[in-house]
């Protein structure tokens, strides 16, 4: 099979140009969630001086997307260009092998189970 899941974690404005982006490209799904959490800058917003001590947790968005694997490289530069401000904040993309899908109600697997 060749399915790839790509993951995105990023500032819930960004979400409605990205999804227009990604289905111009030929992404045909995905699951999006409202998470919190921060990264290396532990919460630290661009304009503050000083590095928190402890966490903050923000709000993001967490998209989640299986796609084809010939879709991957187009999709990827997709969000990039999408997400991409130059400020802290604008988010992380994860790419990961997927082995298999199965569709419950039918039973069906692999690409089957997309289409």
């Amino acid at each position: 099979m060749e399915l790839s899941k790509i993951e995105i974690i990023t500032s819930s404005s960004k979400l409605s140009k990205l999804q227009s982006a990604l289905t111009k490209v030929g992404v045909t799904g995905m699951t999006v969630m409202q998470a919190i959490g921060c990264g290396v800058q532990r919460g630290t917003y661009e304009y503050l001086p000083e590095e928190n001590v402890e966490m903050e947790l923000l709000p993001k968005t967490y998209i989640m997307l299986i796609v084809e694997d010939h879709i991957v490289e187009k999709a990827v530069e997709t969000i990039k260009k999408e997400l991409y401000t130059g400020h802290i904040g604008d988010g992380k993309i994860f790419v990961s092998p997927i082995t298999n899908v199965i569709r419950v109600r039918t039973g069906e697997e692999g690409l089957d189970a997309l289409k």
